[in-house]
């Protein structure tokens, strides 16, 4: 039986306007469907917001009615204006379909682009801060341990979940956003501290020096997870991840997987050992994550041989300044080859720090272009249609998603590191 107290009940009843009445309304449907006993409030929300491409089948323009259907799941033919999120919760954007500034670049239409920016400027209205972020503590939005938060992006509940050692579940686009207006989220999963023990162990064998090989164990350690709702724990002579490699890590196992909470024994906050990660459980399996299963990956998401690329994404997940300066320095007094479009996706504040730093300028002038807010992923389709023959990436999740779309189009996709991804966009060849 789902309690509330004098507040939640005030927004439950309208007290506090309709547009968070609607949302509480979501949120106990969605506790009671959990059988969640009570609801926790909520102090950080990242929400998926902006003209994604999913949004056409409304046929609408008019926000409101968007939002209405598609974030609040309205049936009927009510529309419920846009009204102010929680103020108890800061609320930030996830990524969004195109640049903030630019759309030609990527092959996105300027009707796409000021759509977008339109709904940007009605959510911001609301309370919404844009930061365009799949990687939001990068700039600061960073939850306590303990915190409750909400995320749009898998790998952000991961690392805020595991880093962190805050409290998040995947609730997905819809549901985030009902937390973020009304400041609560059913006390469920991996909001109660009791249920974040560490059930399968998880022994790395297979190299762990360079981001790369985080990228590359997260997704193959998603594919051997497959029992459900597993919250593994890494041991073994692996080498120390730096948040570089950690976002890599955590990116690619939200991909091949739906886990939502990691132990790296003696790197994430609740597990200093892995006695602590385990919490006095028994674990429920142990897993061997060796070179092969590690090779297995990678050829799964790199076509074999070699060929002509004309579209190099790099940035996903979203650089960080450190990985913008590498790129800069790499690119430094060389030229993308003519046909190649190099595209280098941070956020706003990573693009600025590296115009201010001179990076920015540095990959601008070489022919590439540093990107803000989105990636091809989530640009859609019209974003991929540079590609003729051959796609290049240094980030798993986007090999991994875009592989059977491309290869359909009898277009190659290629996986490596920033150093070969580079290489290959000043040659517009990739050398296997």
């Amino acid at each position: 039986m789902l309690k509330l107290t004098k507040e939640e009940k005030r927004m439950l009843d309208g007290k506090n306007g309709i547009f968070k009445q609607k949302a509480m309304q979501k949120i106990v449907e969605y506790a009671n469907a959990l059988g969640a006993e009570a609801l926790c409030t909520v102090t950080k929300a990242t929400v998926y917001m902006g003209n994604h491409p999913y949004l056409d089948v409304i046929e609408s323009d008019d926000y409101n009615e968007i939002f209405s259907k598609m974030v609040l799941c309205e049936k009927g033919e009510q529309i419920y204006p846009l009204e102010q999120f929680s103020d108890e919760c800061f609320t930030q954007t996830c990524v969004g379909p195109c640049d903030h500034f630019r759309y030609q670049e990527i092959n996105i239409s300027k009707e796409v682009f000021e759509k977008n920016r339109k709904f940007l400027d009605l959510i911001h209205d609301a309370g919404v801060s844009i930061a365009g972020s799949c990687t939001p503590y990068l700039s600061g939005w960073i939850p306590l341990r303990g915190e409750h938060f909400v995320s749009t992006e898998s790998s952000n509940i991961l690392f805020g979940n595991s880093v962190y050692g805050a409290c998040a579940n995947a609730d997905g686009l819809e549901a985030s956003a009902w937390s973020a207006i009304c400041g609560r989220t059913p006390l469920w999963g991996n909001h109660i501290l009791s249920n974040r023990y560490a059930t399968h162990i998880v022994e790395i064998q297979c190299k762990s020096e360079t981001a790369k090989d985080w990228d590359i164990i997260g997704h193959a350690l998603g594919r051997l997870l497959t029992e459900g709702n597993e919250r593994p724990v890494l041991t073994g002579n692996f080498c120390r991840p730096d948040i570089n490699r950690l976002k890599k890590f955590f990116s690619s196992l939200a991909t091949t997987s739906g886990c939502e909470l990691c132990h790296i024994v003696g790197c994430t906050a609740e597990a200093p050992t892995l006695e602590a990660a385990l919490a006095g459980h028994e674990p429920k399996g142990k897993i061997v994550l060796t070179q092969e299963e590690y090779d297995r990956s990678l050829a799964s998401i790199c076509d074999e041989g070699s060929g002509d690329v004309q579209m190099v994404v790099l940035g996903c997940p979203h650089y960080t300044l450190e990985e913008i300066r590498d790129a800069a320095r790499l690119l430094e007094g060389k030229q993308v080859a003519e046909g190649v479009s190099l595209q280098i996706w941070t956020d706003l504040t990573m693009q600025y720090l590296a115009q201010v730093n001179g990076y920015a300028q540095t990959i601008e002038a070489s022919g590439a272009h540093l990107l803000n807010s989105a990636c091809p992923l989530v640009c859609g389709r019209t974003a991929y249609d540079l590609v003729k023959t051959g796609f290049l990436t240094d980030g798993a999740k986007q090999a991994h998603y875009v592989h059977t779309d491309l290869n359909e189009k009898n277009c190659k996709v290629f996986y490596g590191d920033m150093k070969s991804c580079i290489e290959a966009s000043i040659k517009g060849r990739w050398e296997a």
